[in-house]
């Protein structure tokens, strides 16, 4: 610059550029950057010519301009930002991004240059911008905003182009050097770069973690455990299904770790790294490209040193991309950790996998009122009971329960609870988005497009499945699928449980169900469970040395689902003969479950209805079978006559005198009202004994004691149960109710002799509780009430009365219900309705396990009170 120029006095708009990364690009080009920097001089220098700007100073690869008006300043850093794009440089990788920045203040040139702090003020603007970017002050923002009316009806130059430009408020920040906030604009404008990471101020931000719309609820203790993984592990992947919360769970703990990474807490998305992972992480670092470098050495360069986290979420959306940046920062950046989330491990060296487990159900529960009230309006809604028990149905899955807090704007909380079986169809809605966690399915098909054919094939088979699976199931399935089992665990869609068993949740359940009835393979897959049910019902039956084993719901508790689904396919199908064998199978479960007897009967009655179209002929035992089953569910006597008249009629076609025993003696167990009871009951015992199958009469000769104990004939009815024992033991299905022992502490209650009825009744109550039927067991803690009752202890008597009604087992029967009644009664009288009422309640709400302990810790009656026998034997 030569010769004496006049400068601009008053209000100027003062300009600062540079080319970013000028000293990388003059090391790539070597003598060739002079050529770039001349034309960049050039570019520059004929636009400050047509916008009036007088060029104060040029320094290298940096201008410093002044302009008279703030508008013709703005418009000659677009235009000149457009100049350098479309410049034919002799390099694609060698086009010099300029980063260009504006001020506008008072200022008065003294001779040629100026002292004034507004100088400064505009050379760290321009230093705030990147390369590419315009920055402009606020009082800069002003001045245009204030002198555009009047240049847009004109011809200049400026006006032409300042009516493309807008300004965008990028907030207020602390330039070095001065004390004060600066807000600071970003000029935008056709043909110029847009999107720009954070100005390079001097108060750099320490995190890009986002700012949360809601609450963050529960998860402390994982939240505790991650961060101490984390503290000793350099990568750590945080693995679960889609929608878990592994995206809120790991930014709550980078928010937890900021004092220990002083570098900062950096996260980024997978998948919404458009541009890729490297430039997605270097934006969130306030990075720009160098020329003739790629974006990673920039990021590693920059992290070097520093101690810093980096969050890469959503890992599955570019597993080898990701895997591939993991790498690369750990192995150059001593001092930098990575924590990653996705559906499957990314597997790398060194890498720390640690699985996202569902909300503990206090969680799931805090979290569903809290959505609940938010999507209500602010309003509670449902109860705390009724939103507990949804709660317990959407598998503590955050996904599920912000549908189902959703939801509840349209149904009750019980109401969708029930509808659940089917979550896909209970949470999802038709209209909803396409982005994966608009809807579980959504959600579960990120996952499903990402499978191989084998193990896509292989989820859809396990669905069919009710519950948990072991390896041979699986292989049942699939041989050899050991494989794509693996693939289904790594992609968390099915969990791997102690045992080993795999399992799958009803919402992975759901949607594999759909696409098995897709692709048209449901029939065969149904078929073939089946087929699997029966041989594990054979296999159930039996123990290793192939003898009978004993019926006991807590063993056959896990078969359960699986024989039901089995059943409900062999009733749709009309495979009778699989169907009948399921059903006797599961008789004892649905005795014990009042919720499940209707299913039975209806069933049964879909079953009946297959009988003459089924190509096999149904053997005359298995239909009484089946029909003494349906008698047992019948909750009408007239229903429950009827079968009973039925099986008897098909127990006498089949030959088989000790089913016809069986049937006559199970139809006075329930008809025990009759008057002519007792006397029918000495017959069956009388014609078991003839035909040489006395087992069969067990039922009669049980039904026989209970009526001699009605009858107060205590004496025989002790003697009858004594001569019973063995018929119990041979029979597998009683004799885990142990009811030999059970009403022999009835007789002995009934004769005052606490020592024989404590004996008899805990021995009842261990093994019904061991064997699980729990309806049996309230009944024996109904029995230890009556015992502590009469042992003087009217308190616990109450309280264990109350337990044993609300677990809805101690009025199984007429003559029982008559007898608690009566004890009750008696213990109102002596406590009082208030104490007695109290006391009760207690029992009602301790929950059935707290209440059979209870029971189980009364006390002998030798050791109460100095007991005779207790004192003989202390001698």
């Amino acid at each position: 610059m030569s010769g004496r120029i006049e400068l601009p006095s008053g209000q100027v708009t003062f300009m600062f550029t540079d080319i970013e990364g000028s000293t990388r690009l003059a090391r790539m080009l070597g003598e060739a950057y002079r050529s770039v920097l001349n034309a960049h001089r050039t570019v520059l220098r004929s636009v400050f010519k047509d916008f009036d700007g007088v060029e104060l100073l040029t320094e290298g690869d940096s201008f410093f301009v002044a302009f008279s008006n703030a508008d013709a300043a703005l418009a000659a850093c677009v235009e000149a930002q457009r100049r350098l794009s479309a410049h034919d440089w002799p390099r694609h990788d060698a086009v010099p991004l300029v980063r260009m920045g504006l001020h506008t203040g008072r200022a008065v040139p003294i001779g040629q240059e100026y002292a004034s702090a507004e100088v400064h003020r505009a050379a760290r603007v321009s230093a705030a911008a990147h390369g590419g970017q315009v920055l402009c002050s606020e009082a800069t923002a002003l001045a245009v905003t204030a002198t555009y009316a009047a240049l847009s009806g004109g011809s200049t130059a400026a006006a032409a182009t300042l009516a493309t430009v807008d300004l965008v408020d990028l907030g207020a920040f602390r330039l070095r050097g001065f004390d004060d906030d600066e807000r600071l604009f970003q000029v935008i404008a056709p043909g110029l770069e847009r999107e720009f990471p954070r100005p390079r101020t001097g108060q750099a931000p320490r995190h890009n973690l986002p700012a949360e719309h809601s609450p963050f609820v529960g998860r402390r203790a994982e939240a505790a455990e991650l961060a101490e993984l984390i503290s000793r592990n350099r990568l750590v992947t945080v693995v679960g299904p889609g929608g878990s919360g592994k995206t809120r769970l790991t930014s709550a703990v980078g928010e937890q770790l900021l004092s220990a990474y002083p570098g900062g807490v950096w996260t980024i998305d997978a998948a919404t790294a458009a541009q890729g992972l490297p430039v997605a992480l270097a934006a969130a670092l306030g990075l720009r490209p160098e020329p003739g470098r790629p974006m990673i050495d920039t990021v590693v360069e920059h992290c070097a040193e520093r101690r810093m986290l980096v969050i890469v979420q959503t890992c599955d959306a570019a597993p080898a991309l990701t895997a591939t940046l993991a790498h690369r920062l750990l192995s150059r950046c001593r001092r930098l950790d990575v924590l990653a989330t996705g559906r499957a491990p990314l597997a790398l060296p060194g890498e720390t996998v640690w699985r996202i487990p569902p909300l503990a159900p206090a969680d799931a529960f805090a979290l569903l009122r809290d959505r609940a009230a938010a999507a209500q309006g602010g309003r509670p809604g449902d109860g705390d009971q009724q939103l507990a028990r949804l709660a317990a149905r959407l598998e503590g899955s955050p996904l599920a329960i912000q549908l189902a807090a959703a939801r509840l704007r349209l149904l009750p909380a019980e109401q969708l609870a029930r509808r659940l079986d089917d979550p896909l169809g209970a949470l999802d809605n038709d209209a909803a988005g396409d982005g994966r966690h608009a809807s579980l399915a959504n959600n579960l098909a990120w996952s499903y497009r990402t499978l191989g054919g084998r193990a896509a094939g292989l989820l859809r088979r396990l669905a069919v499945f009710a519950g948990p699976v072991d390896l041979s199931t699986v292989e049942w399935c699939d041989p050899g699928a050991l494989g794509a089992l693996s693939e289904l665990a790594d992609k968390s869609l099915v969990e791997v449980a102690p045992g080993p068993s795999y399992r799958m949740s009803d919402q992975v359940r759901a949607y594999a169900l759909r696409q098995l009835a897709a692709v048209g393979d449901e029939p065969e897959s149904r078929a073939s469970h089946l087929t699997w049910a029966l041989h594990a019902l054979d296999r159930a039956a039996v123990d290793a040395d192939d003898q009978v084993r004993t019926v006991s719901l807590t063993e056959l508790g896990p078969l359960v689902p699986e024989w039901q689904a089995a059943l409900r396919w062999a009733a749709a199908s009309g495979d009778v003969p699989a169907g009948l064998r399921l059903a006797a199978a599961l008789e004892p479960w649905w005795r014990e479950h009042d919720d499940a007897r209707r299913e039975g009967r209806e069933l049964l009655a879909v079953l009946y209805r297959h009988l003459s179209a089924t190509e096999d002929r149904i053997p005359a035992a298995d239909l009484a079978r089946a029909y003494l089953v349906h008698a047992g569910l019948a909750d009408e006597r007239a229903e429950r006559e009827r079968f009973l008249a039925r099986a008897e009629s098909e127990a006498g076609g089949a030959g088989d005198p000790a089913l016809l025993v069986r049937v006559r003696a199970v139809r006075l167990t329930l008809s025990s009202d009759d008057p002519d009871a007792e006397s029918e009951c000495r017959q069956v015992i009388a014609e078991a004994e003839r035909s040489g199958v006395p087992n069969a009469a067990f039922p009669a000769v049980l039904t026989l004691a209970e009526l001699l104990w009605r009858r107060e004939a205590l004496t025989e009815a002790a003697e009858l149960l004594g001569a019973a024992r063995h018929l119990e033991a041979a029979r597998p299905e009683d004799r885990g109710r142990r009811t030999v022992d059970w009403l022999l502490g009835m007789v002995a209650l009934r004769r005052g002799d606490l020592v024989a009825a404590h004996d008899h009744l805990v021995v009842a109550l261990r093994s019904r509780l061991r064997h699980g039927f729990r309806g049996a067991a309230a009944d024996a803690v109904a029995a230890i009430a009556v015992r502590c009752a009469s042992g003087g202890d009217p308190a616990t008597a109450t309280v264990l009365f109350g337990g044993a009604e609300a677990a809805c087992g101690a009025r199984r029967t007429e003559s029982f219900g008559a007898f608690w009644s009566a004890r009750q009664s008696s213990l109102r009288e002596f406590l009082g309705d208030a104490a007695f009422d109290e006391a009760y309640a207690d029992g009602a709400g301790l929950g059935f396990d707290r209440i059979v302990a209870m029971a189980l810790a009364v006390e002998h009656p030798d050791l109460e009170n100095g007991a005779v026998r207790f004192a003989q034997i202390i001698r």
